[in-house]
C-alpha cells in the first residue's frame, strides 16, 4: 500500500500539473513524497467537484449530483483526519501527510470548504470575496504545503498562503474565459464593472479587450502576494526554497504572457514551454540566494489575513 500511495500521488502530479511536478522534483526525497501525496488528495477533490480528470476533460453534466459528491468527500476526509485507514490511496495519502506533518485537521476542512463555494455557485461581488475563496482554494495549500517543509512559525505560513492566492490570482486571469464557458466567474463583480462589464460573454470578441484589461488588474494584485511570498523563502530548507522560488517563477511566467499577449491571449490555453520552465528552475537559484541576504521584508499591509 506505501508503494502504490505514492505512485498513484506521482501519477496525478505529472498528469494533472507539469508547472508543480517540476518544482516538486527539487524536495528531498521525503518531503517530494508527502507534497505529492498531499497534490493528489487536493488533486482528487478538485476533479471530483469539477466533473474532471487530472484537471481536463470537463462532463457539460458537471453540476449534477455535485452537493452529494462533496458531502462524500467530506465523509472519507473526515474519516482520514481521524486517523482511519482504508484501501482508497488517495485519502490513505491524506491521512499519512496529516499525520506525519501534524497538520491541523482544520487546514484540509478549510479546502473543501472552498469546494462548497463552487458547488453553491458563490456570487464574488467585491475582491474580498475573491480573495477569500482564493485562500480556501489554494491559500490554505500553500500552508499545508509549507508545514510539510517544516514551517511553523505563523508568519512565514502567511507568506506561504500569500503565494497560495497568488496561484490562484493568476489562475483566475488566465482561465476566465474557460470559466465562463462553465458558468464560473471569479472575477468580482465591482472589478469587471470598472471595466464596463456586466456579464462576461466568453465568445464575444469586442468585450476581450475591456475584459484582458481587468484580468490585468487582477495580475497586478498577484503581484503583490508573489512579493510577499518571496519573503518566507529565507526560513525554508535550501531544496524546498528552490522549489517554491522555481513554482513562483513559472506561475508568474503565466501571467507575464497573459500581459504579453494581449486579449488574443486567450485564443489558446496560456502555459510555458518545458525549456522555458528548465531556464525558469535554473533562474530561481538566484532567488534562493538573495532570500539568504539580510533585507526588509515585503510589507503585507492590506493583504488577505489568513484565519
Amino acid at each position: 500500500m506505501s508503494d502504490a500511495v505514492v505512485t498513484q500521488s506521482e501519477t496525478a502530479i505529472a498528469q494533472g500539473s507539469k508547472s508543480f511536478a517540476a518544482a516538486a522534483r527539487l524536495f528531498d526525497r521525503q518531503t517530494r513524497d508527502d507534497a505529492v501525496m498531499l497534490y493528489a488528495w487536493c488533486r482528487h477533490c478538485d476533479d471530483v467537484i469539477d466533473g474532471q480528470t487530472l484537471g481536463h476533460a470537463q462532463d457539460p453534466e458537471f453540476r449534477r449530483g455535485q452537493a452529494e459528491r462533496l458531502h462524500q468527500l467530506q465523509e472519507q476526509t473526515a474519516a482520514a483526519l481521524r486517523g482511519e485507514t482504508g484501501n482508497d490511496p488517495i485519502f490513505e495519502a491524506l491521512r499519512r501527510v496529516v499525520e506525519r506533518n501534524q497538520i491541523p485537521a482544520r487546514h484540509p476542512q478549510e479546502l473543501l470548504a472552498g469546494f462548497a463555494m463552487d458547488t453553491a455557485e458563490r456570487h464574488y461581488a467585491t475582491i474580498n470575496d475573491t480573495l477569500d475563496y482564493c485562500y480556501h482554494v489554494a491559500g490554505v495549500v500553500g500552508v499545508m504545503m509549507a508545514m510539510i517543509m517544516g514551517a511553523r512559525d505563523s508568519r512565514v505560513l502567511d507568506r506561504a498562503s500569500d503565494l497560495g492566492i497568488a496561484f490562484q490570482l493568476t489562475n483566475i486571469a488566465r482561465d476566465v474565459v474557460e470559466d465562463a464557458r462553465a458558468g464560473r466567474v471569479y472575477l468580482p463583480a465591482d472589478l469587471l464593472a470598472r471595466h464596463g462589464i456586466t456579464t462576461i460573454e466568453a465568445d464575444n470578441a469586442e468585450q476581450r479587450p475591456a475584459l484582458h484589461r481587468a484580468a490585468l488588474e487582477l495580475l497586478d494584485l498577484a503581484e503583490r502576494y508573489y512579493a510577499s511570498a518571496g519573503s518566507g523563502m529565507a526560513a525554508l530548507p535550501p531544496r524546498s526554497a528552490w522549489a517554491i522560488a522555481a513554482a513562483r517563477r513559472v506561475y508568474r511566467a503565466i501571467g507575464t504572457q497573459l500581459r504579453q499577449g494581449g486579449p488574443k491571449a486567450w485564443d489558446a490555453r496560456v502555459s510555458t514551454s518545458g525549456t522555458r520552465k528548465a531556464l525558469l528552475v535554473l533562474a530561481s537559484l538566484a532567488d534562493v540566494a538573495a532570500s539568504r541576504l539580510p533585507r526588509p521584508q515585503a510589507d503585507r499591509d492590506g493583504l488577505w489575513q489568513r484565519p
